[in-house]
């Protein structure tokens, strides 16, 4: 066993038993670094990633090649989930060096923190064009031993350019219609016309830019902005990226048809897609978006809670060292426990074939109509529709016993506020207690055991332990959450507690020379030598921020600026310019 023994972060843990002398990020791996005088080997990934999952196997478990890892490197191994500065900070150099990012994170670092050398994953012998990853090491450690002032000169570059980008002032304009128009025509010109979503493969959902276009419709009656926005959430809904057995989605489509997942579940995306669903349902009436949202709800309460309250951060897209196996279907597995009626109509409408859409099974994805399979098997769409809610009922239980894919049990403070946020919202909506209740239980559980003594927040809980101080993203997706819960509740608990977490986020994390937030707090370890450097701009994290911040000063009647004299973080427009609010009706209609 290696130094991860003591940590709680299950994707850590998977490695606990590697031959690679693992150290968690801390002062013991830095230090030794800078006194044996030996670069760094830093990886980032996340317990439900699959090409991190095939590089431990190929690499990290290899005996030999984790001799020659400990030969030449410090090896520190990071849960991206639990540390996101240090993945913000190292993907935007592995970005810089290669043009493209990804996890597995694979970065080479000085003794005191730069990154000098990068790419993500790295196969055990060379193929897709890539050399093996022991080629790699050889190479990467020869050029630190005899080029090393080359190497340290481009280390020192990457963090002057990262330092430059960190720090960007803050916009002091209004937003108005003309920045929120020139948005929309930035949408419009990446929008797939035929299959929804911007740009190629792979996709990803993005509901935070669905959900702006929504909001540019509801205020302009902009079709064109609504038609964006219904046509990615109906593709989404009837594609491979949406779990048509169990609800919930997977993280992305590896191709622009939004058939073929990475069929990992992350708690943070079903959060904001469940928001999404709900106002386009809100606005459009679309049954469609209506059965996601309730879908979705159910697959969070029966898969991704806990049982004393919060939600898991993520499902594997792996089960029995295969990607997908959970959620694939042969025809000869549906047809030996459907009626053979059933079962052909459920096979035509999810395209079911012998052939097959991935590695020779079938991932289920919506191919025809209801009207149309009536019209091939010469009934009415009624009958179409009994016979497939039943077969999906009957192989869903068949489903349950298949061995699950493997599940991420830690705590984060801000993807729970996600979902809080989001189940707060549809609990009222759609007169689901069983929401509201799980999003109030978690909110006690995060307030019970991810608060410090002084009040700050934790980052993460799991088996017991509460770790990591929380960064700007956790505070702002609390502090939304809470708000969401009073508007839901009308209990003046969730508006007090927000209010005090804003005073604290104000306090700990509010650029006063510039405007906006600082990703990490004032008393946050320094990264890397680059002053600021690992205090960056980031626009998502930004606009949260200030959103809460602004909310609860106003639900609260609170007019007084912040002590010192200062201009409040939560009036200027941040790095991004900031965005229009929704203009959706609150639960209650006010």
């Amino acid at each position: 066993m290696n130094r991860l023994l003591h940590e709680t972060s299950p994707y850590l843990l998977q490695h606990v038993q590697n031959p690679v002398d693992w150290y968690p990020w801390g002062e013991e791996a830095l230090a030794r670094a800078q006194t044996e005088d030996k670069p760094i080997f830093l990886s980032i990934g996340y317990s439900a990633c699959h090409w991190c999952h095939v590089m431990a196997h190929e690499s990290f478990e290899d005996p030999a090649t984790a001799a020659l890892m400990n030969e030449l490197f410090v090896n520190i191994k990071v849960d991206r989930e639990e540390r996101p500065d240090l993945d913000s900070i190292y993907m935007d150099a592995v970005t810089a060096m290669t043009g493209q990012g990804g996890w597995p994170m694979s970065v080479w670092l000085t003794p005191d923190g730069k990154p000098f050398y990068a790419g993500t994953y790295f196969p055990s012998e060379p193929r897709y064009g890539m050399p093996s990853f022991q080629q790699v090491l050889n190479a990467v450690a020869n050029a630190y031993r005899t080029r090393r002032g080359e190497l340290e000169g481009q280390a020192n570059r990457v963090a002057e350019m990262l330092q430059r980008t960190a720090s960007l002032a803050a916009y002091g304009g209004d937003v108005g219609d003309d920045i929120l128009e020139q948005a929309i025509d930035k949408m419009r010109q990446y929008f797939d016309d035929e299959h929804g979503g911007f740009g190629d493969a792979p996709k990803f959902p993005q509901p935070m830019t669905l959900d702006f276009a929504l909001t540019q419709y509801a205020r302009k009656d902009d079709l064109d902005s609504l038609y964006m926005v219904e046509l990615t959430l109906e593709k989404m809904a009837l594609g491979g990226i949406y779990d048509q057995l169990g609800g919930g989605f997977h993280r992305y489509s590896v191709d622009a048809i939004w058939l073929t997942p990475h069929f990992e579940k992350m708690l943070y995306d079903n959060a904001q897609l469940l928001r999404i669903y709900l106002h386009a349902w809100q606005a459009t009436g679309g049954p469609l978006y209506l059965r996601v949202v309730h879908e979705t709800i159910d697959y969070v309460l029966r898969e991704m809670t806990a049982p004393a309250g919060g939600f898991y951060s993520s499902q594997d897209a792996d089960s029995e060292g295969h990607e997908g196996k959970f959620f694939v279907w042969t025809p000869k597995e549906i047809e030996a426990v459907l009626d053979p009626h059933v079962a052909a109509i459920f096979e035509n409408y999810y395209g079911v074939s012998e052939r097959g859409n991935f590695e020779g099974k079938n991932i289920l994805s919506v191919v025809r109509t209801v009207e149309e399979v009536a019209m091939r098997f010469r009934v009415s769409d009624a009958a179409v529709n009994e016979a497939l809610t039943s077969a999906r009922v009957r192989l869903f239980e068949v489903r349950e016993g298949r061995v699950k894919p493997g599940r991420d049990e830690k705590i984060l403070t801000e993807w729970n506020g996600l979902m809080i946020h989001a189940l707060a919202e549809c609990g009222v909506a759609l007169e689901r207690p069983d929401a509201l209740a799980a999003a109030v239980a978690a909110a006690d559980f995060l307030l019970a055991n991810l608060s410090q003594e002084d009040g700050r927040l934790y980052r993460s809980f799991k088996d017991g332990r509460a770790r990591f101080n929380a960064y700007l993203e956790d505070y702002a997706a609390l502090i939304n959450a809470l708000i969401a819960l009073y508007e839901a509740t009308f209990e003046l608990r969730w508006l007090g507690e927000a209010a005090r977490l804003a005073q604290l986020m104000r306090e700990q994390f509010a650029d006063d020379a510039r405007g906006g937030f600082f990703q990490t707090g004032i008393a946050h370890e320094q990264l890397v030598a680059a002053e600021g450097y690992d205090r960056q701009c980031h626009p998502q994290r930004q606009f949260a921020g200030r959103r809460g911040a602004a909310q609860t000063r106003g639900l609260s009647g609170q007019t007084r600026r912040p002590a010192g004299g200062g201009a409040d973080p939560a009036d200027d427009e941040g790095c991004d310019g900031g965005t229009a609010d929704r203009v959706w009706p609150n639960a209650h209609g006010a």
